[in-house]
Formats: structure tokens, sequence, C-alpha cells
């Protein structure tokens, strides 16, 4: 039997898209996906409950890479994708978490050899995911991508608040180490952990900066909860802080060394110890067993290189800020301002400082890890630091 022949519309129909190379990096709090293309496809994205999904609609589309390159990981539990009819396509990504797409878009590719779909999702609260569905309900239940989703107006909803913090208010997230089953640096004499000393301090100087005017600072986390270090920067960026700030009282080997040191983030370390203290800190998503296997690389873009190079600076910035505040009034490590690669302090677009307090295996700088009179002083530098590196930033529109 000869079959039919397919109505002649159907000859004129455009070849589907080629998708011929995918992968996906990440972990619970943010992942990425991209996918190769032969050309541009225009998409759309819906989020649908019960299970948590975010569904992206392609045309017709071949995909022609190894399942293995898009096995789901990080925020997704299930990835799966293929043809919807004969003339769409369709991904669809069950979260292990409620999610969206903070970025969602097509790129051409630098070297001339087509497109690239880049789908940047990151952890999310309930409410948000919650929204996200309804509102999508009310326009047809579909949500056309194509910019961020990321603006201001999703500002309140990031937060948990019922209304967004107010315009031009100087944003900064404190970042209390360690917590949850991540103890840190155990106290030589008291054997108190690090992350209950980070947290009092943490608290100590968001009460101390809820005085001054224009300011609103924020805890990543309020209580004794484990958070990933790529979790941490991720809620510091829902938030739009315009400063990130984590908190640390590590130990060393030798318990004749005391005083606090303030690090920036760099690919080469300054000296053996900040590489020693980076690398320990860095640990702690092992220890809170999160896969440690690579995270999303940025795309390359001259724009966010540039953006990287000035948020160092500033970071540099506020690192001389704290030392110049710090010296006179407390003890200091001799070259207190040093860098390293520490991924707590990896958010491009985030001026971001990790403030060692002391160290645990000194018992003199036990002692005042300890008092609260003395936490109190430092939340009062802190505040004078940021007071300083926040009037400059401000004068010049940042």
């Amino acid at each position: 039997m000869i079959p039919e022949r397919a109505p002649a519309a159907d000859e004129d129909r455009e070849p589907p898209v080629l998708a011929y190379a995918a992968r996906i990096a990440g972990d619970r709090a943010r992942t990425r996906i991209v996918l190769d293309l032969d050309r541009k496809p225009v998409f759309e994205v819906r989020y649908l409950e019960k299970p948590d999904r975010i569904v992206v609609d392609l045309p017709a589309t071949a995909f022609a890479f190894p399942v293995e390159d898009l096995k789901a990981r990080g925020l997704f539990k299930d990835v799966r994708y293929g043809a919807v009819g004969a003339r769409s396509a369709r991904i669809v990504l069950t979260t292990e978490r409620p999610a969206q797409l903070a970025l969602a878009e097509v790129q051409a590719d630098e070297a001339g050899k087509g497109f690239r779909l880049v789908l940047d999702a990151e952890m999310v609260k309930r409410e948000v995911f919650d929204d996200l569905v309804k509102r999508q309900a009310w326009s047809g239940g579909r949500v056309v991508v194509d910019v961020p989703a990321s603006d201001a107006a999703a500002r309140g909803d990031r937060l948990g608040t019922s209304s967004p913090v107010p315009g031009g208010t100087f944003v900064i997230a404190i970042d209390a180490g360690h917590g949850g089953i991540d103890n840190g640096a155990i106290a030589s004499e008291t054997k108190t952990p690090e992350k209950d000393i980070t947290l009092a301090f943490a608290k100590a100087l968001q009460r101390r900066l809820a005085r001054e005017p224009g300011i609103f600072a924020f805890l990543t986390r309020e209580g004794d909860e484990f958070l990933s270090l790529s979790e941490r920067v991720t809620i510091a960026r829902q938030h739009h802080a315009n400063l990130f700030v984590s908190l640390h009282a590590d130990k060393l080997r030798q318990d004749n060394i005391r005083g606090a040191t303030v690090y920036t983030i760099s690919d080469k370390a300054s000296d053996k110890m900040a590489a020693e203290l980076a690398e320990r800190e860095n640990l702690a998503d092992a220890i809170g067993g999160v896969d440690l296997a690579a995270e999303p690389a940025e795309v390359t873009d001259i724009l966010l290189d540039f953006t990287r190079r000035e948020t160092q600076a500033f970071s540099v910035a506020m690192a001389e800020q704290v030392v110049s505040s710090f010296d006179g009034q407390v003890a200091l490590i001799n070259n207190p301002h040093r860098f390293a690669g520490f991924r707590v302090l990896q958010a491009h677009d985030v001026p971001s400082i990790l403030l060692e307090l002391g160290f645990l295996s000194n018992k003199d700088d036990e002692k005042v890890l300890l008092d609260e009179s003395w936490r109190e002083k430092i939340a009062e530098l802190l505040t004078a630091a940021i007071r300083r590196y926040r009037e400059p930033v401000l004068a010049n529109g940042g």
C-alpha cells in the first residue's frame, strides 16, 4: 500500500531547530541549562505546580545530544524533553524546591556557530513560585520570557515582605558563617562552636545598622540552619544587596596568632594562610552533603567582566574601610587585608568581604569573641566603616 502524501503545506514547513549539544551545571541554589542550537527559536515559559515544574515551549526541535548531557541535577530532580505534535517541542523541568528562571534568553554564539538557549534557574520562596503560577493563569497560562525575571518589581516578593524595600535604600546582606550540621571551628577553652559566635555577631550588627537611616540589613540565616555557599550568594543577590559581609571566627594550628582579618576574593591568594583558610571555608558544602560538582559558569560577556572588575574594586574599598575603622580599636593581624578564592564572595555584582573576627585557637581572641560588650563595639566599628564606604558609592550613583 502506497502511503498518502503529506499535505502540500507540510512540504513547505521549515525543518526543526537542531539542538546539537546541551549541558547542565549547578546546585540546589542555582542551576544553569544551556542548549546549543543551529538557529534562533521563539520560546515561551510556563510554571506548573503539583509537582512544581518549569515548562519551556519551543518550535519543532530535534534533540540530537546524548541523554546523559542533560541529566537532572542541582535544582532539578527530573528533566524531560521531546516533540509535542509536529510543530512544537517542550522541555519540562521538575524542581527539587520552588524555583524560577532568573534568566531565559537566546544568545548568539561568539564563534558564529548558531545560538544558545540559556536557562538560569534559582531558588525562590514558596510564595514567590505560587504567585508565578497564579499570575500566568490570569494571562492565559503562558508567560513569554524575553527579559531576566530579576526585575525591581520582584524585589518585595523575594524578600518575603508585603512591600518592596524603598528605592534608594542601601541593602546589606549579613552572612553568619557556618550553621546547622556545619559547626565551623570549635573554641579551644569553652568549646563554643563558630556557628553560634558568628550568628550572635550578625544579629548585633543587624540591630546596630537598623538605627542607620537609608540602610536595610538582613541575615542570610536567622537561626541554626545549614546554607550552602551558593545559597548564601543567591540570597544576597535576590535581595539586591549592595554589600555582602560574611562573618567568621576560624581556628589556626598556631595558637599565638590573633586579631581580625578582612578578606576579598581573588583567583590568586595573597599568602599561604589565606589560601589554606579559603580551602577550609570552601569545604563547608561538603560537610553539609552538597554536591561539589562545578557550578554553572557565567556566560562570557564584556559587560559582565567589567561589572566583575568594578565589584572587586568596591570590595577592596570596603575592606580598607574596615581595616581603617578597626585600627587602634581592636587587635588586627599583620597585613589585615588579604585575599583568596572564597566561594562565598563570588557574586560578580555584589561587593563582598569576609571578616575573620578573630581566631578561636587563641585564648585572648576567644575571650573577646564571647564578650557581649566587645560584640557591640565591633558592630559600632563596622557600622562606621559601612557609613564611610557608602558615601562615595552613593555620590557615584551606586
